[in-house]
């Protein structure tokens, strides 16, 4: 004995989508190509001989010889296939007739006759109203057909009608339920388009929240000095408002690429994707010091590990830690020393900034819970929460305000 051995070839998946793409093609007057060429498959084999003995049979009765009226009932059990998903009531009134005419003038079965099953499902995937409506007519028009046939001397008995039935109806409910598991995927992914489409606007509210609020506080803090400046310091007056001015083309920049990320299109509109040299990560936390320490705010700036890069999104988030500890110490503690500090650990990134001063002296509002409030540390712990890590903030022990936030990120490898 000798064995072959069969090589298996594997089908790209392109091929399938273009067959499924060539099946979904509409021929005119709205019939899919691939119902067309099923209802012509049907009607084919049932002149098959070798398939003349299969298909639906309930009549039983005395065989008539094969004649044009019966071939024109053959080909009405299939060729109203081709409109299945187009009018499946339609599709499933004419199969229906003609099958229970084909039974009625006892023709012999033939394969189209499985239309009959086909037609059924069709209506229950694919019929959008009247359903009830419709599967009570075709529950009466069964019935009458039981009716004709008794009385024109079918043997079949009553059990024979209510099994054929059981068959007919669960066709039915077969295609019922592929309609409803295809309802409620199309009510998920709505769902979630929606529940992606909150978040992202969230994300921009955030992202709005961060730009806006630290560069206008850090403008107005220079604009302030200014005023205050000009008539003793002149010269220190003209850096204060060429800090406002650097400060203002920096938040027009941001603004920018944050109008950027609203008008894209085509991938996902995140700041993930968005290029190095706009998107704030950690290399800039340096900036956002310097601008802290012209604007009058005593910063001290340290860093405990070797620095890596990290993800964009947790660069990011950590990025805007600092930018909003700072805008707090800017606005509430003016003056005050400041400090922050970034560890950066192989599994974990550390932020902390402190300021020091009263216990109220950098947070808007202070919580109950211990987590200093404001909209801005809420979006922000929300934010790191989303990473996997932990936001903290409120009174330190020897007064002042800290912000710490730790964040889970493996460096990337360079």
């Amino acid at each position: 004995m000798t064995i072959r051995q069969v090589r298996w070839v594997p089908v790209r998946p392109g091929r399938w989508r273009e067959r499924g793409a060539l099946l979904g093609r509409v021929l005119p007057g709205g019939v899919p190509l691939g119902d067309g060429a099923l209802a012509l498959v049907l009607a084919s084999a049932a002149f098959v001989p070798t398939l003349a003995g299969i298909g639906a049979q309930i009549g039983d009765l005395p065989e008539r010889p094969a004649s044009a009226l019966g071939v024109g009932l053959v080909l009405a059990q299939a060729l109203p296939l081709a409109v299945r998903r187009r009018w499946p009531a339609a599709c499933l009134a004419a199969v229906g007739g003609a099958f229970a005419v084909h039974q009625a003038l006892g023709f012999a079965t033939t394969f189209a006759s499985t239309g009959l099953y086909l037609a059924l499902y069709s209506a229950g995937a694919h019929q959008p109203r009247r359903r009830p409506a419709l599967a009570a007519a075709a529950a009466a028009g069964y019935a009458a057909l039981a009716v004709v046939l008794h009385r024109l001397g079918s043997p079949q008995s009553v059990p024979d009608y209510l099994a054929f039935s059981l068959v007919l109806a669960a066709a039915a409910l077969l295609g019922g339920a592929v309609r409803a598991r295809r309802t409620d995927e199309a009510q998920r992914r709505r769902t979630a388009a929606e529940a992606a489409t909150t978040a992202e606007r969230a994300r921009i509210a955030r992202e709005l929240h961060d730009v806006v609020t630290h560069h206008v506080t850090a403008m107005v803090v220079q604009a302030d000095a200014a005023q205050f400046l000009v008539g003793s310091a002149p010269e220190r007056a003209a850096e204060s408002m060429a800090a406002v001015s650097d400060t203002g083309r920096r938040a027009l920049t941001e603004l920018r690429y944050l109008l950027g990320v609203l008008e894209a299109t085509g991938d996902a509109a995140t700041a993930d994707r968005a290029p190095a040299d706009r998107a704030p990560t950690l290399g800039r936390v340096g900036d956002l010091v310097e601008r802290a320490r012209r604007a009058g705010q005593p910063v001290e700036f340290t860093r405990h590990g070797e620095r890596r890069p990290h993800g964009v999104d947790v660069e990011l988030a950590a990025y805007r830690v600092v930018q909003e500890a700072l805008t707090n110490a800017l606005k509430y503690a003016a003056g005050q020393p400041t400090r922050v500090l970034l560890r950066y650990g192989d599994t974990h990134l550390g932020i902390e900034v402190a300021t020091d001063g009263p216990a109220t002296a950098a947070a808007p509002v202070a919580r109950g819970d211990g987590r200093g409030g404001g909209r801005g540390l809420a979006g922000l712990r929300e934010r790191v929460r989303m990473l996997g890590g932990e936001l903290e903030s409120g009174p330190g022990p020897a007064g002042g305000f800290a912000v710490r936030a730790t964040i889970p990120s493996e460096p990337l490898q360079e």
